[in-house]
């Protein structure tokens, strides 16, 4: 079977599960609707993972896999097709999304079998899987902003779920209006990139850019970069734009899972990937993307400190592991940042999914501090997210710790790495062991807080919902095998195997003035990190498991620190003074009372109906019935045009 016809086998499954049960759901039996949302998803994963194999075995060092289908948009010199590419980006992509993808929709079987709009759920679940995988093989940037536009579109459906709930409605509005900012640039950049390079196909595109002199063209460069990563910020929920992504917890629990852990989120790191040699030419662009990415990883690390809600919690751990993608890509990692994305993929979704297990178990309770002891009910739920917790905390040995540690290698040793960009990251890196291990000792050690009536109903999940939670577990521990570092007396094997894709760009970014490095060795590099995640996982054993009147003591002694974090930094308040209120009065005094009440109705509206009708009262006079009335009418007429030809002539 040729890969042609494999990548169309990949992504029609989905599209025809998401046609079948939205247009024929309501009438289905619910295993009938999850057959045909699983079995798609499933055969995705399948066609996915024999498109891998056919494609490695190919040679021993494939080309590239480009094939149109037909051509979609002509007009004037923009043409665009139906196209696909496949790479070795592309098949770790791939591979993630829908092993992912395919155990989420195998967990959401059992947690939403009580709940309405059984069908429609699944229906979008597995239009997000189609529009995902759309935008990883697209072969050209309009292609990838379908998928890309179409995951938003997704998230937005699936976010306001329970459309009855009005914060679900408003999470689903916020999360499309704030994304819609972004994919502005995106847009933008784009329609700068056809207008200078008169393509938009990768490899015309990457082709072009390669081949032109160096330090020519740079500032344009740099806007492209600077515009198409103002998307990525957007999608991937990092600083200004990453208030929609806490509030996206308002969607059922695997939605929450499927958006933070292997698709939308993830699209903004992978479109910086894909573009690297864009970015390598335009060095300063990639430093943004770095320091963007450092900056948002911290900040959020210090939101999740003090929140109580379990999956407010991981969300901002989602926003501060995609800083640390980003923070990769930008220092020129670009194949540490996709490994993080990969295991990040797994352990992320698996703590969301062991958080929907908790809510299952505490009738859809998330407030920690009324949790604690549930690892005596929940074992199974208790020990997968341990693992979880383990892996993004970076303890060794455990998937985190590998990629994680890969990229603060980078930050400090990489093209475009810097001393402090290396410690900032490791003290993120503290702060996530803190607060990952705060989370688990609330939850699941340490004195019962749960109210009694709910602590009669305390029960592991069923097996629909265990079961793939122990698969993601396994997952969780040994993807990071895949890559052993130099410094531990690996290969890298996981960067060697991307080299293909990201040696244009590591060859311009040699081009790059070198900065001057200095005092720490990788094994020095290594061992700061892992002192860090070993320290924050301390502090918060002791604080919330041994001595938990600590943490009470400390809030008070720093109450405005601690209110500060608690409110997340007031960002949502300053936005809505700033941006929406702002607006609501414009609207409310302007554009309604004034444009649309008074000249609107007032004026072109209820003005013309009202001239109308004084005109018509001003001609009913002349149709009185009255004889002698139109004869006076006829001889007016008459004098009047006579005095006008008189005038004509005079």
């Amino acid at each position: 079977m040729n890969l042609e016809l494999l990548l169309l086998l990949m992504l029609l499954p989905p599209l025809v599960g998401a046609t079948l049960n939205g247009i024929l759901g309501r009438r289905l039996s619910q295993p009938i609707v999850s057959l045909i949302a699983c079995g798609g998803a499933g055969l995705s994963m399948v066609f996915a993972i024999v498109g891998a194999w056919v494609y490695s075995a190919s040679a021993s060092q494939p080309a590239p896999f480009l094939h149109s289908y037909f051509t979609w948009i002509q007009a004037g010199d923009l043409r665009a097709d139906y196209a696909l590419y496949y790479d070795r980006l592309t098949l770790v992509m791939t591979l993630t999304v829908t092993v992912v993808a395919f155990l989420i929709h195998l967990y959401s079987r059992g947690y939403m079998e009580q709940e309405g709009g059984y069908y429609r759920f699944f229906s979008y679940l597995n239009l997000f899987l189609f529009m995902m995988l759309t935008l990883v093989t697209a072969a050209n940037y309009p292609l990838m902003f379908v998928g890309w536009e179409g995951v938003g579109l997704c998230s937005y459906l699936l976010i306001g779920f329970y459309f009855r709930k009005r914060s679900a409605s408003d999470a689903g509005k916020k999360a499309f209006i704030v994304t819609r900012i972004g994919d502005t640039g995106f847009s933008v950049g784009v329609a700068l990139l056809f207008w200078t390079f008169h393509s938009l196909d990768f490899q015309t595109v990457f082709t072009r850019i390669e081949a032109l002199p160096q330090a020519e063209f740079t500032g344009t460069l740099t806007a492209i970069g600077l515009l198409i990563f103002l998307g990525a910020v957007g999608k991937s929920a990092q600083l200004p734009l990453y208030v929609w992504l806490p509030d996206a917890m308002e969607g059922p629990t695997p939605v929450s899972a499927l958006i933070h852990a292997a698709t939308m989120v993830t699209a903004g790191v992978y479109l910086v990937a894909r573009s690297s040699i864009l970015y390598a030419r335009a060095p300063a662009a990639l430093a943004v993307v770095g320091l963007v990415g450092c900056l948002t990883a911290f900040f959020a690390a210090t939101i999740a400190l003090t929140q109580n809600d379990l999956k407010r919690m991981l969300a901002y751990s989602t926003i501060s592991q995609l800083g640390y993608m980003f923070l990769g890509c930008g220092v020129g990692v670009f194949a540490a940042g996709i490994f993080h994305l990969m295991t990040h993929a797994f352990f992320k979704s698996l703590l969301f999914l062991a958080a929907g297990s908790v809510m299952h178990a505490m009738n859809g309770e998330l407030d920690m501090r009324k949790m604690g002891g549930l690892r005596h009910k929940l074992k199974i739920t208790h020990a997968t997210f341990l693992i979880a917790t383990l892996a993004i905390s970076g303890v060794p040995m455990f998937a985190g710790f590998f990629s994680k540690d890969e990229i603060l290698a980078g930050a400090y040793q990489g093209p475009l790495g810097r001393p402090w960009l290396y410690w900032l990251g490791t003290v993120t890196a503290g702060l996530t062991a803190f607060y990952m291990f705060r989370g688990l000792c609330l939850t699941f050690w340490g004195k019962s807080r749960v109210e009694p009536e709910t602590q009669h109903h305390l029960h592991e999940s069923s097996s629909k919902m265990t079961v793939p939670l122990m698969v993601l577990a396994f997952f969780s521990i040994v993807a990071g095998y895949v890559s052993w570092p130099r410094v531990l007396g690996g290969g890298e094997a996981f960067d060697r195997y991307l080299e293909p894709v990201f040696s244009p760009a590591a060859e311009a970014l040699r081009n790059t003035p070198p900065h001057h490095l200095e005092g720490l060795s990788a094994g020095l590099l290594l061992g700061f990190s892992v002192v860090a995640a070993l320290v924050g996982i301390a502090v918060a054993i002791w604080w919330y498991w041994k001595s938990t009147e600590v943490p009470v003591k400390l809030a008070k002694q720093f109450a405005g620190l601690h209110e500060l974090l608690v409110h997340k930094y007031y960002v949502d308040e300053f936005y809505h003074w700033l941006f929406v209120r702002p607006i609501c009065v414009i609207s409310d005094k302007f554009l309604w009372r004034i444009v649309d009440a008074g000249a609107i109705d007032g004026v072109l509206v209820d003005g013309t109906g009202h001239a109308s009708a004084s005109v018509g009262g001003i001609l009913r006079r002349i149709q009185s019935g009255n004889i002698r009335s139109y004869a006076a009418w006829v001889l007016l007429g008459a004098v009047l045009w006579l005095l006008y030809i008189f005038m004509a002539h005079s």
